[in-house]
């Protein structure tokens, strides 16, 4: 992109009001209001998929993302008000594929994916404006006013989950933010500060900043805070040993362990494990499983069937997990009709995966929780 010299013209209204403003602090009278940025922002001399427009508020950021980028500012979607979010995407689109691009911009709550967009959260909507953006722009992307209407906690999470994204897909985004904070989470290739006219490339990639998990051993009526977002029925059973990830003091994610009495093998599994939206998109919850595995492996075979597709993907890649059975739609038993024959149920066509923990084994940890 070449040097840029514009001038953006407003015109002045010169009402009463208007006139004693200019005599109270000695203005000059003008017919418009004049404003001139001089940019150099040289982004064609790179290869770069995400960067960054910030600083303070009246610096221009706008005013010169909309020059810059005038094709490719994303605006308001149109949403259904009845229908779900996900019948909003472009007709082309098959359901796993959307389903796959919410995931992967860290909404991966499908109980949420049912409900129209006006019944979201800020953070949920910023999240599936994004993922629409990436779905109907398939080249670049502009997003003014980024993460401006959600907690920092949500833009900083969002924003990594969100560049991760972009890079993968292999597209283009640009964030228009006044919000600093980001920087570390987004890691943009290239960053422009209008306040200066200052531009700069970022030419090695950063690590994300660490997020520190505190994980607790918690009663089962813990559940309530999480079960709207699991993407099975909301149920967890009485025997289920239950534990919390804190983040910064706050509650982000949740994992439950039953015992499984076979004759031949018993084993403990997995029962529930859900990540709240806003801590969703940098693997707290498959950190949280993954731990909570490694404790009880000291003691017995620790096995999980989960039907995630994100959660399938990313343990089918994991060397702490064995796929026990490929991603099916499996039939099981639910008990003896009055013949004494047995019934047989199909899981609705639902498909899911079966895995074996076969990672390292934490057992300090595991005394320290009591369980060996």
């Amino acid at each position: 992109m070449p040097r840029l010299d514009f001038v953006k013209k407003t015109r002045i209204i010169r009402s009463p009001r208007v006139i004693q403003l200019e005599g109270m602090f000695g203005l000059a009278s003008e017919k418009n209001s004049r404003q001139q940025w001089t940019v150099d922002m040289p982004i064609e001399k790179d290869e770069w998929n995400v960067g960054l427009i910030v600083g303070p508020s009246g610096c221009g950021k706008t005013s010169i993302a909309r020059e810059c980028f005038k094709n490719e500012i994303v605006g308001e979607f149109n949403w259904y008000q009845q229908k779900s979010i996900i019948d909003s995407f472009p007709d082309e689109m098959g359901i796993k594929e959307i389903a796959t691009l919410l995931s992967s911009v860290g909404f991966s709550s499908p109980p949420s994916w049912l409900r129209p967009f006006h019944a979201l959260s800020n953070g949920e909507q910023f999240r599936v404006s994004m993922a629409r953006a990436m779905a109907e722009l398939p080249g670049l992307v502009v997003v003014d006013e980024f993460s401006s209407v959600i907690d920092r906690t949500v833009a900083r999470i969002g924003s990594c989950a969100i560049a991760k994204t972009v890079r993968k897909r292999g597209q283009q985004f640009v964030a228009v933010s006044c919000h600093f904070d980001i920087i570390e989470w987004l890691d943009p290739d290239w960053i422009y500060l209008p306040a200066t006219n200052e531009f700069r490339w970022r030419s090695e990639r950063q690590s994300r900043p660490p997020v520190t998990l505190e994980i607790i051993n918690v009663h089962r009526k813990a559940w309530e805070l999480f079960r709207k977002h699991h993407y099975l029925d909301s149920t967890i059973q009485k025997s289920a040993n239950c534990f919390v990830a804190l983040v910064d003091g706050q509650p982000a994610a949740f994992t439950a362990v039953i015992h499984f009495p076979h004759k031949q093998s018993p084993s403990f599994r997995e029962h529930r494990t859900v990540c709240l939206p806003e801590f969703q998109g940098i693997g707290i919850g498959n950190a949280l499983s993954e731990y909570i595995a490694s404790l009880y492996a000291c003691r017995k075979k620790y096995t999980s069937v989960t039907g995630h597709p994100a959660m399938i993907q990313q343990r089918a890649k994991s060397k702490n997990w064995m796929m026990t059975r490929k991603p099916s739609g499996v039939s099981r038993q639910k008990g003896l009709e009055k013949n004494g024959k047995r019934r047989i149920a199909s899981s609705s066509g639902r498909i899911t995966a079966g895995f074996l923990y076969c990672g390292p084994r934490r057992e300090k940890e595991a005394r320290e929780f009591g369980l060996i």
